[in-house]
């Protein structure tokens, strides 16, 4: 900036506002990321335990009983999301 330049507070205020549009757009990005990925399609077994707080034995007897899909993925198991709220949505009626 040279000595001569001078901002007005109306330049101020054009920038606050382009400021605050890229601040938004951003926070929005970044909602849907995070959201994104705390809300995984399929969660760990160990996430479920702590999750539902229920002992390792319930979360095996949920898949036994074929309650929620599951994939085993080299030794662990993995649960659905969407079936397990379902399910318990459905116990708290």
């Amino acid at each position: 900036m040279m000595s001569d330049d001078v901002v007005t507070k109306e330049d101020l205020k054009q920038f606050s506002l382009l400021l605050l549009d890229k601040i938004e757009i951003l926070l929005e990005k970044s909602r849907f990321v995070k959201n994104e990925a705390n809300d995984p399609e399929w969660i760990k077994s160990k996430s479920v335990r702590k999750l539902l707080d229920i002992s390792a034995g319930s979360v095996q007897n949920l898949r036994t009983t074929q309650k929620v899909r599951f994939k085993k993925v080299l030794g662990s198991y993995y649960y659905n999301r969407k079936d397990l709220e379902k399910l318990f949505a459905d116990e708290k009626r």
